[in-house]
């Protein structure tokens, strides 16, 4: 629903929540979380990409009191290259994405 906004608002909810998540998050705990967001996003009648599944993420690690990075740039393997968002632990690792498959990730904004 934040996302139907314009899009400064959730730039601004997801930079206040960042103060707000304290402690980062494991990466097991992460994995978690996202799968939770997935979870509850199959069951709702909008639409939840990776922009939006990122972004609530993000945000309810921050209900939690804990933190991840809102990242928002491009992920690729050769040859597709993809516009993409997602989560990170403190390190830079994604959260929640394949990796395995030679994906990689560059982000163009980390809030």
């Amino acid at each position: 629903m934040l996302l139907a906004l314009p899009f400064p608002l959730a730039v601004r909810a997801a930079r206040t929540a960042r103060l707000v998540g304290r402690r980062p998050l494991t990466e097991r705990h992460g994995q978690q979380l996202v799968e939770a967001v997935k979870w509850a996003g199959r069951r709702m009648p909008h639409r939840l990409a990776c922009l939006e599944t990122s972004l609530a993420a993000m945000l309810a690690a921050a209900l939690l009191g804990r933190r991840l990075t809102w990242c928002v740039g491009v992920r690729f393997t050769p040859p597709p290259i993809e516009f993409h968002a997602w989560v990170a632990l403190d390190n830079g690792d994604p959260v929640g994405e394949d990796t395995t498959a030679g994906w990689h990730h560059r982000p163009a904004v980390e809030i």
